[in-house]
Formats: C-alpha cells, sequence, structure tokens
C-alpha cells in the first residue's frame, strides 16, 4: 500500500490547521486574500470569528489525524470501514466545496456572475490562484488516501 496520499493529506490539514491557529490568535498577514468582510472581522478581532477560527482549526487538526489514521497498515480505535468511509466523506466533501468555489469564483472573475462586496474582487483573484486550487489539493489527497486505505 502506497500511504504517501495520507501523509500529505495529514501534512495539507496540520499546514491549514497552522494557518487558522494564526489567524485565530491574531495574526493578520494573508487575511486580505480571503474578502473584505473576514478581513474587516479579523482586524475588529470579532469574538464570533475569532470562535469560528479556533474551532476550524481543531476541525482542520483532526482531519490530518484522519488523514494519519488512513496511512497505518492497521488502526485498532476505529474500525476499519468507519475509518475508510470517514476518509471518502471527508475528501469527497472537500472536493466539492473546492470544485464549487473554484467555479463560483471563475464566473466572478468572467464577469458572468456579480461579485459580492462582502468578498471584493483582488480576493477573487487571491481564491482562484491559491485558495480553491488548496481545497481541490486536500480532497484529491484525501481521495487518494482513502482509496489506498480501501485497496488494503
Amino acid at each position: 500500500m502506497r500511504r504517501w496520499p495520507a501523509y500529505a493529506a495529514a501534512a495539507w490539514s496540520f499546514a491549514f490547521a497552522a494557518m487558522s491557529f494564526y489567524w485565530a490568535a491574531g495574526g493578520a498577514v494573508g487575511a486580505e486574500t480571503l474578502g473584505n468582510e473576514i478581513e474587516r472581522l479579523a482586524e475588529e478581532r470579532d469574538s464570533g470569528f475569532v470562535a469560528e477560527l479556533w474551532v476550524t482549526a481543531f476541525l482542520k487538526v483532526l482531519g490530518g489525524l484522519l488523514a494519519l489514521a488512513l496511512a497505518q497498515p492497521r488502526w485498532d480505535v476505529v474500525p476499519a470501514r468507519a475509518l475508510g468511509i470517514a476518509g471518502w466523506i471527508a475528501g469527497g466533501l472537500i472536493t466539492l466545496y473546492g470544485a464549487g468555489n473554484f467555479i463560483q469564483h471563475g464566473l466572478m472573475e468572467a464577469g458572468a456572475v456579480d461579485t459580492p462586496d462582502d468578498l471584493g474582487s483582488e480576493a477573487v483573484t487571491w481564491h482562484l490562484a491559491l485558495w480553491d486550487p488548496w481545497w481541490l489539493l486536500g480532497g484529491i489527497l484525501f481521495l487518494l488516501a482513502a482509496r489506498e486505505y480501501a485497496r488494503r
């Protein structure tokens, strides 16, 4: 069994979690790439937004742990079938999210759909160049990890 997809998915998740922890702790670099409203909430240190950052950071850590579990030849804490299903679901949802955003932002960039003021055209470019491919990469890595796990 090839384990590199699971280790790559874990690295993706932990790197993504680190960004969320950084922003939750008050870091500001990169917030402008996410959208006007998100940047505003980050600058104001809106308590609901900060709480959301902490929650998403911990969820991303859980995703990384799921990916590491998919890399293990035998992990008895969670039934093998449930673990495999969790990997497929995570990969599918992340891929759909990335693909949906990529299509939506592409339509905005092409002028076929209006860009909301809360997002802003500069953030659309960042989403197309960085965030949407980043989500797609993570989803594909989880799907590959789930496939390799299922082959075992």
